[in-house]
């Protein structure tokens, strides 16, 4: 299983935001969004300033993958 940002580039779209906007409102990392970016795994301090910066919750930035745990078996 891993982690989908999907969601998160989706709202972006409709607050007609884009990766910069986003590092700047949730003061988070170059770094942190190249992670997100690429699917790796984040902190969830990260997850909260971005949460707290879209006014949204983790649900609507992120969901579970688990067609790749499927794929592997």
């Amino acid at each position: 299983m891993t982690v989908s940002y999907n969601k998160l580039w989706k709202l972006l779209i409709d607050k007609k935001m884009n990766k910069t906007d986003l590092r700047l409102a949730a003061n988070i990392s170059t770094t942190a969004i190249a992670k997100l970016t690429k699917g790796q795994n984040i902190t969830t301090d990260v997850l909260l300033k971005i949460c707290n910066a879209l006014d949204c919750d983790f649900a609507d930035i992120m969901e579970i993958d688990k067609s790749q745990n499927k794929s592997k078996e």
